[in-house]
């Protein structure tokens, strides 16, 4: 499927795609091994190009619907950060109200949730990438102010103040489609004549409007948001047509994880869906997904590392069997 916002396909300056071959001048050597990634940037920080990205989510919130509220705690919120790290992630995403219904949280207390650990994280991770999760243009600013580098707008510009505060701030955005469902609520007998479709032309059409109001050109991204607005007959055929969003030229997030639309799918519990998680991941990633949202950082960076080098892309990390 082509761009069916009806403009060219193009490709952003930065955050470039894994792609085989090429070079830069840009170059560091991978942690803990000798090989050496190809970088750009992301909301100006280094990121390697030679396979997709992994940001691990961090939950402040004593309800949320994986973890429970495991990392409500600031010291286990930022043993989550530090594990996240040491197993590969790129970017961590902070998140102050769950995503469902729910007890209510207002402005303030969600900042006090997420903004002193933004600023806790960057003091400890200078380099780290930050995201905050926050659908709040007051909230979004706080973070920014102390250190986070994108606003995750998983409510798809619920408060229009977001895009204003990322070109304002310098921060990156991630553009994405809940059918205009208002925060917190789920779907509820939600159809599309072409979901793949609809979501792609939104999605586009808010990047390029980001673009166009001044965020920065390596920090917008597009995220078909599976679950949000969506039914799990939705989730699968968003999968299906992956292609046509990378199509687009805007790098593309994937937030999978443990979702409901997997556990449907396979009928299983919350608990049980890592396998589907990963197949969906690797599906996407061998279509060219550029970031993906995620619980488990180690099992996801080892999908993401393999696809790559199955591509061609990404070289071994050792190759004894058969050479020495």
């Amino acid at each position: 499927m082509g761009n069916s916002s009806g403009t060219p396909e193009r490709r952003p300056d930065s955050l470039p795609p894994a792609r085989p071959g090429g070079s830069s001048d840009a170059q560091r050597s991978a942690k803990d091994s000798g090989r050496r990634d190809e970088l750009s940037t992301f909301c100006g920080r280094e990121v390697a190009t030679d396979r997709a990205l992994v940001m691990a989510i961090v939950n402040r919130t004593p309800d949320s619907f994986y973890d429970r509220g495991a990392t409500f705690s600031d010291e286990a919120a930022m043993e989550r950060v530090s594990r996240a790290v040491d197993e590969g992630a790129d970017l961590v995403d902070i998140g102050g109200v769950k995503a469902g219904p729910g007890v209510t949280v207002d402005a303030v207390e969600e900042s006090q949730r997420v903004v002193p650990f933004v600023a806790a994280i960057r003091a400890k991770y200078p380099d780290l990438l930050i995201s905050v999760d926050t659908w709040r243009g007051e909230v979004a600013r706080a973070a920014v102010a102390v250190g986070a580098d994108l606003i995750n707008d998983t409510w798809a510009g619920a408060d229009p103040d977001l895009v204003r505060v990322a070109a304002e701030t310098g921060a990156g955005i991630v553009c994405s489609h809940t059918g205009g469902a208002v925060p917190r609520t789920r779907p509820h007998r939600v159809r599309y004549a072409d979901v793949v479709a609809e979501v792609t032309a939104t999605v586009v059409a808010a990047a390029e409007n980001a673009a166009a109001s001044g965020v920065r050109a390596d920090g917008i991204v597009i995220d078909p948001t599976h679950d949000f607005g969506k039914n799990t007959y939705h989730g699968l055929e968003l999968l299906r047509g992956i292609d046509g969003l990378v199509k687009t030229g805007w790098p593309v997030l994937m937030a999978l994880s443990n979702k409901d639309f997997i556990g449907e799918t396979l009928d299983v519990g919350l608990t049980e869906r890592v396998e589907g998680t990963l197949a969906a991941t690797a599906w996407s990633a061998a279509a060219g997904a550029r970031i993906f949202r995620v619980h488990e950082v180690a099992e996801t960076r080892r999908v993401v590392d393999m696809i790559a080098a199955i591509q061609g892309i990404r070289p071994p990390a050792r190759t004894l069997r058969g050479l020495a």
